[in-house]
């Protein structure tokens, strides 16, 4: 209703206009305006083409243009043709006529008026697929006539407003909606809205899904992707689809081993896309497929890969060079392809990093070097850092470690300020010439040399080693064939270190060159005597001349032979000698030695020798003697006179080394001795060795004291039975004294000398024991001794002094004192003094007068025991 009500206003509006103005304006040559012309029904065709400028009043000059003062479509300006139908609404509008500026007018324009009737235009059926997303429903206007006007609404069969352009992406099912468009009333041309009904049916458009794609190393990922559900790569897809692509064996399967489609077709991107088919016999909704996608790489193995560099120059050319480099695949191929290579360069005065781009093909890659870099002498690395294909995504870790080259610029080889030496060298020898030169780098050169002097070679060329500034080459033997000066000079040399590039310079060095002369050999002799087996055999050359040192090699042949030897002497008066090692003489026999050369030491020069031989006999050894070993006893005293065998023939030593005999009466101990036999010839058997065992018997030891008691009558047999070896032991009376039977009896204070008898080496010992035997060790309680009362002391040897017998045993320290019988004293006596002989000792302390017959007293001290003393009387009677 409200929408009725504006129409009417417009209408109520219009009429005012129209009522206070003249239908008719006058505007001279522009003509006079036209109120209003109504175009109600705007369909009809003849509306296409509506002359605007016949509608104008007047008179009106021709040739003006035209404006829309509304700004619509549908406006020739220049011919004042209007296709109303352009006009998609309904309403009044104005258009404005200029006349052209030659017309002269001051009021040159007019207005045309026109109305246009309400147009709801056609309703139609659409159909249309959900996938659209978005609808406008004035596309389901029949499209045979012209369009709706757009200044109505819409509304759904229900009323409710809705937009032109629908949605209906999210429609998921065939929907059929009723929409009603509705335009507003003209009142011009009709009172009333104007109203159509649309119906759209939405289909729902098939779902491939949404892919999500792989990308994975081939070379390392693919264990878990042997079975691979290509489903799993969608989402909100709908079943029932078909699936094509490699490795897939139908299109309903959906399960692909990607370990065997990279085994088979090797790395790439592989694509499998799902088909869903639209709704059957409708072209509304197309078929929809995704696509998933999936990246396999390979693993690069750059293991092996090297690079070369082109080209070492010398540097003569650094101005001038150009290059590159090439690098070529190891074991493992790379494949064809664009990649990006990065490199360094160090070297003398350079150091950079850059990238090159190019293409592997068939294993290789070639690619340029900045000759900025190369500016010096020397060595530059060229390391490649880093291999990667430009189309890579970095899924495989590629196996890569970096490696180099090198390129050499190298100097020119200078032999500024060089010498040249020479040691001197014989006739006929090679020659070592010695280069110092300070500027020539380590390395090999060859040269070109002249030789002048008592030798003459010219164009010569040799090749040296140079290390530290210094070289050497050699003059061959043939250009040396006189002796003399020669005077060396180089005139070229050449780095020929590398195949190439070989750098040459010009050089001028000179340096002199000594030939010495060969010796001379025509009066050599040898002399060789006849010698022992093992001897050192002694040569004897001479016939040596003026020579001071010398080296002769020889050989030995007949029963000795052996490869050439060397000997080197020094020559005194034209003659030398030498001992030829005894390891070349194991044989006995006749025996030659040719001297084969002769070198003169001081100057190394040598000379062959000619029939300078002589022959020579080595003797045989005897045979070591036959010996066994022997034992004595250390108290003999044996010497090496005791030894076995004897003879003059043999001769004794204490070590099988030594070379002076032992002379006979060397006193033998416990030890090695060895024994030589020396035949007619005089040579001298290996030694022979026997053990010399010299048995001594240990001193007998005593293991009780040496007291007895003298009344018991110990003899010799009690004594041994006193000592560690009671039945071995023997006793002297002195040292080398008598030997004492064992029932010898023994003396009081008496010294015995043992020694002992070893009963399995019948050794008697050499040392001895020397004891002093007690006979006063006496036990009183057992013995009696008797005081005799009287004596004669007349000389006839019978009873002729006052003794106690065996007292001396009982008491040791007994004193003795006798008493005449006036009380005066006549003797003291003890253990030293033991007998009377009936003299007076008490005069003068010598013996006095001879005491005469008669009775006398003593007194008898025992001082043992406290035992008191005993007092009785004697008689002596002459």
């Amino acid at each position: 209703m409200a929408k009725n009500y504006i129409s009417y206003l417009h209408f109520v509006l219009f009429f005012i206009f129209f009522t206070v103005f003249p239908s008719k304006l006058t505007a001279q040559c522009a003509g006079d305006d036209n109120v209003n012309e109504l175009i109600c029904d705007v369909t009809n065709p003849i509306y296409q083409a509506v002359n605007l400028f016949s509608l104008l009043g007047g008179s009106p000059v021709p040739g003006g243009t035209w404006t829309d003062n509304n700004n619509l479509k549908g406006l020739n300006p220049a011919t004042g043709i209007l296709n109303a139908q352009y006009i998609l609404g309904g309403g009044t509008y104005r258009y404005t006529y200029t006349a052209p500026a030659t017309s002269g007018c001051t009021d040159n324009k007019a207005v045309v008026t026109i109305t246009i009737g309400a147009y709801v235009g056609v309703g139609s059926e659409a159909t249309i697929c959900n996938e659209d997303k978005k609808f406008n429903l004035f596309t389901a206007f029949d499209s045979k006539v012209m369009p709706p006007h757009v200044n109505g609404w819409w509304t759904t069969d229900t009323g409710a407003p809705v937009n032109a352009i629908i949605d209906v992406e999210n429609i998921d099912e065939k929907t059929t909606l009723h929409f009603i468009y509705t335009v507003p009333a003209v009142l011009a041309c009709s009172p009333d809205e104007k109203s159509t009904n649309v119906q759209v049916t939405i289909l729902r458009g098939p779902k491939a899904g949404e892919p999500s794609h792989l990308e994975l190393c081939g070379t390392t990922d693919l264990a878990g992707y042997t079975d691979l559900d290509l489903f799993d790569q969608l989402e909100k897809e709908d079943k029932g689809g078909t699936w094509e692509g490699i490795g897939l064996t139908s299109p309903t399967d959906h399960n692909i081993n990607l370990q065997e489609v990279f085994d088979n077709y090797g790395p790439g991107e592989y694509s499998y896309k799902y088909t869903v088919l639209a709704q059957p016999n409708s072209n509304i909704c197309e078929n929809k497929d995704a696509t998933v996608k999936i990246l396999l790489e390979k693993r690069l193995d750059f293991t092996g890969s090297k690079i070369v560099v082109s080209k070492d120059i010398c540097e003569s050319e650094i101005a001038t060079a150009t290059y590159s480099a090439q690098i070529t695949q190891g074991l493992d191929p790379i494949p064809n392809g664009e990649y990006n290579v990065s490199f360094t360069v160090s070297g003398p005065g350079a150091s950079g990093s850059e990238i090159a781009k190019a293409n592997f093909v068939n294993g290789t890659f070639n690619f340029p070097i900045r000759s900025s870099y190369f500016k010096q002498v020397g060595e530059y690395t060229i390391t490649v850092t880093r291999i990667v294909s430009t189309t890579s995504k970095g899924l495989c870790a590629d196996i890569f470690s970096p490696f180099s080259a090198i390129l050499t610029i190298y100097p020119l080889p200078r032999l500024d300020n060089a010498t040249l030496a020479a040691i001197p060298v014989c006739q006929n020898d090679d020659a070592t010439i010695q280069v110092t030169a300070p500027q020539l780098l380590d390395g090999r050169y060859r040269i070109s040399y002249n030789i002048n002097g008592d030798n003459l070679a010219l164009g010569e060329t040799a090749e040296m080693q140079s290390v530290g500034g210094k070289a050497s080459f050699v003059v061959p033997e043939i250009l040396n064939a006189r002796s003399g000066l020669s005077v060396i000079t180089i005139y070229s040399i050449t780095n020929i270190t590398n195949p190439a590039p070989q750098c040459t310079n010009t050089a001028n060095v000179a340096g002199n060159l000594n030939i010495n002369p060969l010796p001379n050999a025509v009066t050599v002799t040898a002399a060789v005597k006849d010698f022992c087996l093992n001897a050192p055999v002694t040569v004897a050359v001479s016939g040596l001349g003026n020579l001071t040192d010398a080296s002769i090699s020889y050989m030995l042949s007949e029963s000795n032979s052996s490869v050439v030897q060397v000997v080197s002497k020094a020559v005194t008066n034209g003659k030398l000698d030498f001992v030829i090692p005894a390891e070349l003489l194991l044989n006995t026999g006749s025996t030659k030695i040719t001297l084969l050369s002769l070198t003169n030491t001081v100057t190394n020069c040598d000379v062959n020798l000619i029939n300078v031989t002589d022959d020579f006999l080595i003797n045989p050894i005897p045979p070591a003697p036959i010996v066994i070993d022997q034992q004595f006893c250390k108290v003999d005293g044996a010497v090496i006179a005791n030894l076995e065998p004897k003879g003059i023939q043999y001769k004794w030593y204490n070590s099988a080394t030594a070379t002076t005999p032992l002379a006979a009466d060397y006193v033998l101990k416990t030890e090695d001795y060895f024994i030589r036999e020396t035949s007619a010839a005089g040579c001298t058997s290996e030694p022979a060795k026997i053990s010399v065992i010299i048995n001594d018997t240990p001193a007998p030891e005593m293991t009780e004291t040496s007291d007895f008691c003298g009344l018991a009558n110990p003899r010799i047999s009690d004594l041994s039975a006193k000592t560690n070896v009671p039945s071995t032991v023997a006793w002297y009376d002195a040292v080398d004294g008598n030997l004492l039977p064992s029932a010898t009896l023994l003396v009081h204070n008496a010294i015995y000398y043992g020694y002992d008898l070893n009963e399995t080496t019948r050794c008697l010992s050499e040392n001895y024991k020397e004891v002093k035997v007690s006979l006063q060790d006496c036990e009183v309680e057992q013995y009696d001794f008797f005081v005799p009362d009287g004596f004669s002391p007349n000389g006839d040897g019978v009873n002729d002094s006052f003794v106690i017998k065996d007292i001396e045993f009982l008491y040791p320290n007994y004193t003795l004192e006798i008493y005449n019988r006036y009380g005066n004293g006549m003797y003291k006596g003890d253990n030293n003094k033991p007998a009377w002989d009936g003299k007076n000792y008490e005069k003068s302390g010598i013996a006095g007068g001879i005491a005469p017959n008669g009775v006398y007293f003593y007194v008898l001290h025992f001082n043992k025991d406290n035992k008191p003393p005993k007092q009785g009387r004697l008689y002596l009677n002459r």
